[in-house]
């Protein structure tokens, strides 16, 4: 009888030796060492194999060759994909920035003409047309090509972690390795109705009462923003769930600039109906609370020259990003 194959893992670094990521590098395929930078990035085997174009079970056995090379496990199984080790971390500083370099080789070599590839930006939709394209625009008269996609901030985060984009605008900082975050501002959020809606709850002794007889709008049946709103500023739960749901923020303030009812929207998306009389700030007994904007890149984009000049350009436009942006002409 043939022996049983062992499942035995490569052995853990003893405590009180050296790093192990500081040993040298394996001899052998230098895929490897892509697809182990890959999952050590992306966290997962699975969110690593498209990236790499290769199965989930070839990801699986490519680190397993590398472990046993190395003599060191380089992840701990989790239940949500993976966590580096020791050695994972020592290694991933010794490879990352040469395998970025000959990532960024073949990105050029790929582009159309010799140039770049192009730059796959996503972020939520309400700010591409009003914050982010005015923030590019520029970049694409120069000759950056760029591709656009939207989402929510989860979805984004998931799929720069596998590669689908290079960077993306969120609504929270993300966690863990392989992806970097640059704060962009703080959106306030506020609390704003029709002026014909704002003369009726004039005077009334508690405004989160009055608001039961006004239709809300929001951009999800959930309606996060709104309830968020309400517990900072009123500390309880909204009086009443939506009368009207739309697709996007931008609806939401077109639907109640027209008399739909109220709403909790950023400041940056009701500045020009604010200053135009079309909207009104309904007074509350505090500042609503604050909603911070991050530019979030997966590690190894800065191999493309066009992803930072992309990541600059919007970084610098979000400076004024609080201010009205002038109209779109017809």
């Amino acid at each position: 009888m043939s022996a049983a194959p062992s499942t035995r893992r490569p052995p853990r670094p003893t405590a009180g030796g050296s790093d192990p990521g500081a040993r040298k590098l394996p001899a052998g395929d230098l895929n490897l060492l892509r697809t182990f930078l890959a999952v050590y990035r992306s966290g997962s085997f699975t969110a690593a194999a498209p990236q790499l174009g290769l199965s989930q079970p070839t990801v699986t056995a490519q680190i397993r060759t590398l472990e046993t090379q190395m003599g060191h496990e380089l992840f701990e199984r989790r239940p949500r994909g993976v966590e580096p080790t020791r050695a994972a971390h020592g290694l991933a500083a010794r490879v990352a920035e040469p395998l970025d370099a000959l990532s960024g080789l073949d990105q050029q070599s790929c582009g159309a003409g010799g140039r770049p590839a192009p730059v796959h930006l996503a972020a939520p939709s309400e700010l591409l047309c009003t914050r982010l394209l005015p923030g590019i625009a520029p970049l694409v008269g120069e000759g950056v090509q760029v591709r656009i996609a939207q989402g929510g901030t989860e979805q984004l985060l998931a799929e720069l972690r596998e590669g689908t984009h290079d960077l993306a605008i969120t609504t929270r900082r993300p966690r863990g390795v392989g992806l970097v975050s640059y704060p962009l501002t703080d959106e306030e959020y506020l609390l704003v109705a029709a002026p014909s809606w704002a003369e009726r709850l004039q005077g009334t002794e508690s405004l989160a009462s009055a608001l039961r007889s006004v239709p809300l709008v929001a951009d999800a049946e959930e309606m996060p923003m709104v309830r968020r709103y309400w517990r900072t500023v009123f500390g309880a739960q909204p009086p009443i769930g939506p009368a009207l749901t739309v697709p996007s923020l931008h609806a939401v303030v077109g639907a109640i600039a027209r008399g739909a009812g109220y709403a909790v929207v950023p400041r940056s998306l009701c500045l020009e109906h604010l200053a135009t009389g079309r909207l009104v700030q309904l007074e509350c007994p505090c500042d609503g609370p604050l909603n911070t904007l991050f530019l979030v890149e997966r590690a190894g984009a800065e191999a493309n020259p066009d992803i930072a000049r992309v990541r600059d350009a919007l970084r610098a436009d979000a400076i004024d990003w609080a201010e009205p942006q002038p109209p779109i002409l017809q």
